[in-house]
């Protein structure tokens, strides 16, 4: 019987060490519950895939700088596609999502929040955004919010807004 090879919902760069880093089958999964939590809201037809980087603060702080502005690294960062219709065989590319380690592991430390859990929430926060998703609006941010948490309670990760 031949097994169908179902292609990862993510790759997986690490620009740091992979110590208290999760493994790409943890962001692939994360991935995977934002698309399928997604797709039953009507918001995506079909199979998606991006990258996902995880970079230090010097990476990060210079990716933000660039594209935002803004002079000191921060936790995550979308960039969609711009590439309409960029595909393979099997999958639309979305884009790709920075993640800051550094930031991260502080930012789980302040909020006493578990790491994994930290990056759960920001990889499903980086997928909604290369959906179209934003919290530029109150009335966005609160529907945007709502969502994470129930993709998270999907995962049975704690609402990381409480």
């Amino acid at each position: 019987m031949n097994a169908v090879r179902v292609p990862p919902a993510c790759t997986v760069g690490y620009g740091v060490p992979r110590a208290g880093v999760p493994a790409p089958s943890s962001f692939d999964r994360w991935v995977r519950a934002a698309l399928a939590h997604s797709a039953r809201r009507g918001a995506i037809p079909g199979a998606y895939a991006c990258a996902i980087r995880l970079v230090g603060a010097r990476e990060g702080r210079q990716l933000n700088h660039f594209w935002r502005g803004q002079d000191h690294a921060t936790n995550v960062l979308s960039f969609p596609s711009q590439v309409p219709g960029l595909s393979t065989p099997a999958q639309f590319w979305l884009g790709d999502i920075v993640l800051c380690a550094p930031v991260i592991a502080r930012e789980s430390r302040a909020q006493s929040r578990p790491p994994r859990d930290h990056y759960a929430h920001l990889t499903v926060h980086g997928v909604l955004h290369l959906l179209g998703f934003d919290h530029e609006r109150a009335a966005d941010a609160r529907a945007m919010e709502a969502l994470e948490r129930d993709i998270l309670a999907s995962l049975e990760i704690p609402d990381p807004y409480a």
